[in-house]
């Protein structure tokens, strides 16, 4: 598993780096920086489905330590009534732009937390100001503890590859060790860093440096029976 990941993170950065698309005739073109960052972050993301994909052989563990799973008709209303609580302990936030909380195919929910807010620049270690922002987070992923956290961190572009990837992932680690320090189990923790490979916006401006500079927390359905998320 571990090296088919490799495989799908080397191909996508050799085609970014290649720089090359083709246009409606067919003719070579330089790649955009929005296709270089759609493509990166296409096959990137596919790689971290199999990390979680992966983590399906502890899933009996998950489920005994969340609590038991989620009835598959019921995973809806499960997450919608989560939202909705989010948005409400967070509405400062969320009313400021300094957290977004978006509803995600398979009932998924992310909620995206801006470095600007959570970090100083170039930096791992949270704002002491962001703590009651986890507190509140923390307290109402407790009470809906059938699921999964996906705590993925990223940079911008600015530094060594290898330098954005560490940093990036020391965020998402930061950022988990506070939830467990406010009694989100382990097992449903799940860290990855994305360095500057998956950008939401244009590198070239320090708005859109700043955008890419977050940390999101994927939250997955714990379900019952067939449905694998």
């Amino acid at each position: 598993m571990k090296n088919k990941r490799l495989l799908l993170l080397s191909f996508a950065f050799a085609i970014a780096v290649s720089g090359c698309a083709t246009d409606e005739y067919g003719n070579s073109r330089p790649m955009t920086d929005a296709e270089t960052g759609a493509l990166i972050g296409a096959v990137t993301g596919a790689a971290i489905g199999m990390t979680q994909k992966n983590r399906s052989g502890n899933k009996a563990i998950i489920i005994g330590a969340a609590g038991g799973a989620i009835a598959g008709g019921l995973v809806g209303h499960y997450m919608d009534s989560q939202k909705r609580d989010l948005l409400k302990v967070l509405k400062n936030e969320v009313d400021s732009g300094s957290i977004t909380i978006d509803k995600l195919p398979k009932d998924q929910l992310r909620i995206n937390m801006t470095s600007s807010t959570a970090f100083e620049v170039d930096s791992a270690t949270l704002k002491p100001g962001f703590y009651s922002t986890l507190d509140k987070m923390a307290n109402v992923l407790n009470r809906y503890g059938k699921t999964e956290l996906m705590i993925i961190g990223h940079t911008d572009s600015t530094g060594t590859e290898a330098y954005n990837q560490s940093l990036s992932l020391k965020r998402a680690n930061a950022v988990s060790q506070y939830l467990s320090r406010n009694k989100v189990i382990p097992q449903r923790l799940n860290t990855h860093g994305q360095g500057e490979t998956q950008p939401v916006a244009s590198n070239r401006t320090e708005q859109g440096r700043q955008l890419n500079r977050r940390v999101e927390i994927i939250v997955v359905p714990i379900v019952a029976a067939e449905t694998e998320y």
